[in-house]
């Protein structure tokens, strides 16, 4: 399985580095996961929302298994960050491109406002940072408050440590609630549970999160 987690300025640290580690330790047991850190377009250096300066593994493959899209800035409405990406255009064509494809999409944090704007929310279960709910509600999702959303091919959580939970929740629901419990008390990790696409949804879950 080919995972990508997309970087780019004004990215959050957490969305991104949470399910990298989650991810690259699971790929050490299962040996057919392939995770890396990639940019649109080729960039030799990403800086972070608080400084963090990452050198990207590559560039967006042409044919992932999953794509995990940060968020950060957007609450803060920063300079950087989702909301310029968004505004740039070229995030959105390339997530509906994606979804065309049948690739599985997760939204971390406000992550989850780049896949509303592609128009791929519409109608969907999903969640974002809680300071941006109202934001989320104003386009086609159905917004659900829970720490992590499955939806089937997209995924969506909440902001910042969320992006651990969903990461540990794709590994249960790919590999097995074994694997991913294994990896949380590696990481020292307490896992919260996820909302199920609907009650028909037979993949193992655990209550959805309750503030």
């Amino acid at each position: 399985m080919r995972i990508d987690i997309l970087v780019f300025d004004g990215a959050d640290e957490i969305d991104f580095v949470g399910p990298q580690e989650v991810f690259r330790r699971a790929a050490k047991i299962e040996k057919d996961i392939e995770v890396e850190l990639v940019t649109l377009e080729p960039q030799s250096e990403v800086t972070a929302q608080f400084g963090l300066r990452v050198h990207p593994d590559g560039v967006l493959n042409t044919a992932p298994d999953l794509v995990v899209v940060p968020g950060g800035g957007w609450v803060a409405n920063s300079n950087n960050g989702i909301r310029r990406e968004i505004a740039h255009g070229a995030l959105t064509k390339t997530l509906s491109s994606l979804h065309e494809s049948q690739v599985i999409l997760a939204g971390v944090c406000t992550g989850a406002m780049a896949l509303a704007a592609a128009g791929l929310l519409d109608g969907r279960a999903a969640v974002t940072h809680h300071g941006a709910l109202e934001d989320l509600r104003r386009t086609k999702a159905r917004v659900v408050e829970a720490r992590v959303v499955d939806d089937g091919d997209i995924l969506t959580c909440g902001g910042v440590t969320s992006s651990i939970d969903l990461a540990l929740w794709f590994v249960e629901r790919q590999w097995g609630g074994e694997l991913a419990d294994k990896i949380s008390r590696s990481m020292e990790h307490t896992r919260t549970g996820i909302q199920p696409r609907s009650e028909t949804h037979i993949a193992p879950w655990r209550p959805p999160y309750r503030k």
